[in-house]
């Protein structure tokens, strides 16, 4: 692979993909302020834990079947490999498991997102490459910016595109900018992403198949695939955005991006307007979660329950409570995309954890059954909260008549309610019981905090075990 050298300046030009292209390029370390430092560091942590989770998942086996008959030289290691792989290859299996689960932090804007996902693209690049701990939070923090940036320009799901389609462009803005490429080498990287990688938002319909959780794994894939095409001279199509057949045109409608962190000393970088998940399920219901733990406690058992309406807001209604297969989910994918099925789980069991969604818990009568209680209804007051809250009222009707109001807006982990260090350990912890021991839990920890400090992405993947 022909790496070369970034320069920190390039004609201007009106148009989206060049802008993108300059401030990959341009953004340093050193323009970071410590909060957003932090949150990389923490971010890691989270994605690792989905990463144990997830880590014994049929996708993810499926995903390292693959990887594993390929060799990448130079490559790049992917959790449960004895190997490293193609970079592209080792960024879609780790992908699959920091998401697999649902479990990774979330973005709510115009279109919603789980920006932690670019870590498979960011630690895949920058192991290639040979890059630091420094290296990969600056890549992280382009990630997130460009990918929330986009997801605060346009709704591309109201047009029938998945919000992974996002993720191509900041996944192969930073995997290039890791590779050391020019301004104009990430400017085609940007392009030959942008491409051909418009997806379908068929991914989260109906009854949901295990890709809902590769989806932006693939993206990642492409994204590094997309910069290693650039490194090598390749050209993509242009203006990709404004193009007579480009993005604007085909997928989310013409739009114009503020000013991204770092520009003109800025420091509103928004991998710090992000959300930790406090439970295994859609953000969307982590408000409904919540308000049904706190009806439990005025109500006791749920089985008293004859009727519960939840009053949601319109996002929630589209991608987690209008589906039929939605109150009776065949797949863990439907069930923790199933604003009904998560809420009647918190009701009956005070919790929401990754057993929830097994296949023994999908038939249960007694969950079924107060799943099949349940009305999701749209309440447009609400919906003007959102994105800023995700606000979920919970209106239950005892047996004997008695009825219980619960609401929440900000839950645990929201932005507007942040997770401490402490709750971010907890988790991490909690997901890595039984792959990792304590004392590996330990060193993890130590290299995800230290990240700033860390010479050799390599010395990550040393404590995780071959699956």
């Amino acid at each position: 692979m022909s790496l070369s050298p970034a320069p920190t300046t390039a004609t201007p030009s009106p148009y989206l993909a060049p802008r993108l292209a300059r401030y990959a390029a341009n953004l340093k370390f050193s323009d970071l302020d410590p909060a957003t430092v932090h949150e990389v560091c923490r971010r890691l942590i989270d994605s690792l834990g989905c990463a144990c989770g997830a880590y014994q998942a049929d996708a993810a086996q499926v995903a390292r079947r693959v990887a594993r008959k390929t060799r990448g030289e130079p490559g790049a290691s992917f959790l449960g490999g004895s190997h490293p792989s193609s970079p592209e290859l080792a960024a879609f299996v780790n992908g699959v498991l920091f998401r697999y689960l649902d479990c990774n932090d979330t973005y709510l804007s115009l279109e919603p997102a789980h920006p932690s996902d670019n870590f498979a693209a960011v630690l895949a690049a920058a192991e290639t490459a040979g890059r630091g701990g420094q290296d990969v939070i600056t890549a992280a923090v382009l990630a997130y910016e460009i990918q929330c940036r986009l997801c605060d320009a346009a709704s591309i799901r109201a047009r029938g595109w998945d919000h992974v389609t996002y993720g191509a462009f900041s996944t192969a803005a930073a995997a290039a900018k890791l590779l050391g490429l020019s301004v104009d080498g990430i400017l085609q990287a940007l392009n030959l992403a942008g491409t051909p990688n418009v997806t379908l938002r068929q991914t989260r319909a109906g009854e949901l198949s295990e890709w809902k959780g590769c989806a932006f794994a693939n993206a990642s894939r492409n994204g590094v695939f997309a910069a290693s095409l650039a490194a090598e001279g390749l050209t993509g199509p242009a203006p990709i955005f404004e193009g007579e057949l480009g993005f604007f045109k085909q997928v989310s409608g013409p739009f114009e991006l503020p000013p991204l962190g770092g520009e003109a000393g800025s420091t509103d970088f928004m991998i710090k307007r992000t959300s930790i998940k406090f439970w295994p399920a859609e953000y969307h219901s982590q408000s409904a979660i919540h308000a049904a733990l706190e009806l439990r406690s005025q109500i006791g058992d749920a089985r008293q329950i004859k009727s519960l309406d939840i009053f949601s807001f319109d996002a929630a209604v589209d991608i987690i409570g209008k589906d039929p297969e939605k109150w009776r989910p065949k797949t863990r994918e439907t069930a923790d995309h199933s604003l009904p099925y998560c809420t009647a789980v918190a009701l009956l069991d005070g919790d929401v954890t990754l057993d929830s969604f097994n296949s023994q818990r999908l038939v249960d009568p007694v969950t079924l059954e107060l799943t099949a209680k349940i009305r999701v209804l749209r309440d447009a007051a609400l919906t003007k909260r959102y994105p800023k809250g995700i606000p979920n009222r919970l209106v239950a009707t005892l047996e004997d008549g008695r009825q219980f109001t619960t609401e929440n807006e900000f839950p645990r982990g929201h932005d507007q309610n942040p997770m401490t260090d402490a709750e971010v350990v907890v988790k991490f912890r909690k997901l890595a019981q039984g792959l990792l021991s304590p004392e590996s839990q330990d060193r993890v920890l130590k290299l995800c905090w230290e990240l700033p400090q860390l010479q050799s992405i390599t010395d990550l993947w040393r404590e995780f075990p071959p699956a």
